[in-house]
């Protein structure tokens, strides 16, 4: 470790010092992200896997689908128009009414 005397250094000395640690620090980010990548291509394909396979997996979670139809009196109560029907969609239906009345 380098021993430095802070306190025997001008501000512009020490604001060298920064950009330079802030350069070196980029450096050495960039090369351990390299080293992990190689890492994690090599523990992939011990699998018989890309990287890329792996990574472009999906999680199984849907995406969420936007409301279609919202309540004439309350907004608030939408309904996406997939899976069951709500009650107030039903008691208009019932009613006679179309349902495009109800789309948002």
């Amino acid at each position: 470790m380098i021993n430095i005397e802070w306190d025997k250094l001008s501000v512009a000395e020490i604001e060298q010092i920064q950009k330079e640690a802030e350069q070196a620090m980029k450096v050495a980010k960039a090369r351990e992200m390299r080293a992990a990548l190689a890492a994690a291509e090599k523990a992939a394909a011990e699998f018989g896997f890309s990287l890329s396979e792996l990574t472009s997996q999906r999680t199984g979670k849907a995406a969420k689908s936007p409301p279609k139809y919202a309540h004439p009196k309350n907004p608030g109560k939408t309904w996406t128009g997939k899976g069951r029907q709500p009650n107030w969609v039903k008691e208009y239906l019932r009613a006679g009414k179309p349902l495009e009345d109800l789309a948002i």
